[in-house]
């Protein structure tokens, strides 16, 4: 099994040619950001070495220093033997002390530029997707927003929320706008689902609101579209400034 559950541009994009050189950082970087938005699941396989090293372009070396790293993350296991390989492991459920160190890194003013950004390509992601998605990737984005509908914990909330946003930029057939959306559910993907004064995000409306996203999609309402998806990003990043504000 070779990461089956991924395919078209999110595929190519993780997989691809790395840039920067080829830092085995880079490379790890890559494919952890990959396992811990859900893009590979738990117990998939990774190519082989040989096949992986060549689809990124780097050195065999540089590819194993880099899944040492993950091994040592907890993020793969090596299975030696017939049918052996590098298999993913879903990462522990992040802490909610965890969160609020990593999002105390950031300022107002640095979460309102990644909101900005995040905001623009996800609207543009939801009009062309909206224009050039087929019946076949509006189903999988609907079995999405039903996967955030059931998920219960906040890691597997965080994963279907990033699935369904990469899965739009997927439906739009862009690859710069998927590594794109693939680079801020990396940034801050995990941080809108922070817990504040022992209050989850709520589930409800985000659900709600990826509905509508999917509706106008769709529906071919590119406009709609854009409008809804700005608005559902925009409120989360609203909402994590202000909880930014008071963390102090």
């Amino acid at each position: 099994m070779s990461t089956k559950g991924l395919t078209g541009a999110p595929r190519q994009v993780i997989f691809g040619p790395v840039r920067d050189g080829g830092r085995v950082d880079v490379v790890a970087r890559r494919i952890s950001r990959a396992i811990g938005l859900g893009l590979i699941t738990d117990g998939e396989q990774l190519p082989s070495e040989s096949v992986l090293a060549e689809s990124l372009k780097v050195s065999t070396v540089t590819l194993r220093e880099a899944l040492s790293s993950l091994r040592d993350q907890g993020l793969l296991e090596t299975r030696r033997g017939r049918g052996g390989g590098s298999f993913v492991r879903t990462p522990l459920e992040p802490s909610a002390a965890r969160m609020r160190g990593l999002l105390g890194e950031l300022c107002p003013h640095e979460l309102r530029e990644i909101g900005d950004h995040h905001v623009a390509v996800s609207g543009a992601a939801a009009k062309l997707a909206a224009e050039r998605a087929g019946a076949e990737q509006c189903a999988a984005l609907g079995k999405l927003v039903g996967h955030l509908a059931t998920a219960r914990t906040i890691g597997e909330r965080r994963r279907a929320d990033a699935r369904f946003h990469v899965g739009i930029a997927a439906a739009a057939q862009s690859h710069r706008l998927t590594r794109d959306e693939i680079t801020l559910q990396g940034e801050v993907g995990e941080l809108l689902w922070l817990p504040v004064y022992g209050q989850d995000p709520d589930l409800v409306s985000a659900v709600e609101q990826h509905s509508g996203i999917l509706v106008a999609i769709e529906g071919g309402d590119g406009e709609l579209a854009r409008a809804r998806a700005e608005a559902h990003v925009d409120l989360g990043i609203t909402r994590l400034i202000n909880v930014r504000r008071r963390l102090g």
